[in-house]
């Protein structure tokens, strides 16, 4: 195992190594933000997920076995809390909302960013997503997880993962279009 690699990383954290964690920390922490702010669209909210995202990766740290990769098993902890927040919401509270326009930069691909037209409608495309395609979309643009990294973290076999890509890419093509 490349002593560089996330596994590796982890393993040396998990025996006390700061530095390992200060490596993976800036090698994720804009992909798990986006992440988060993708889900729930309040920066608050994203934030506090954030955040508990990285205390359960310290709780965890002696604990991890690298025969998964790290950012599979990094981004698993961040859907089961994505997953956990929605199950603890009232059920009179709204789906989440829109992302707002302060949160465009960091959630959108930077192709989009030079066409305010084309960032609208893909905020809107991805937000009006069925939540298990919108996930699925989000690890792969926001964590760049692949097909089977996706399925781990969603629980799901590779062909529900795959199909879910599918219909979400689809339709944000649909949308993006000219």
């Amino acid at each position: 195992m490349d002593e560089d690699s996330d596994e590796a990383l982890m393993l040396a954290y998990g025996k006390g190594d700061a530095q390992a964690f200060e490596t993976l920390y800036g090698r994720y922490r804009t992909a798990l933000y986006r992440y988060f702010q993708r889900h729930v669209g309040d920066a608050v909210m994203a934030n506090d997920l954030y955040q508990d995202c990285w205390e359960k990766v310290i709780g965890a740290r002696a604990r991890y076995d690298a025969r998964a990769p790290f950012r599979a098993w990094l981004f698993r902890i961040a859907h089961n809390l994505h997953v956990d927040h929605y199950r603890s919401r009232k059920p009179t509270e709204p789906l989440p909302p829109g992302l707002t326009e302060t949160e465009e930069e960091t959630t959108l691909p930077p192709e989009l960013l030079a066409d305010p037209d084309r960032a609208r409608r893909f905020r809107a495309a991805v937000n009006a997503l069925p939540e298990a395609q919108r996930d699925a979309i989000s690890l792969r643009l926001d964590a760049g997880l692949g097909l089977e990294d996706i399925a781990r973290v969603t629980g799901v076999g590779p062909e529900t993962a795959k199909s879910r890509l599918r219909y979400a890419t689809r339709a944000l093509k649909q949308v993006l279009q000219p």
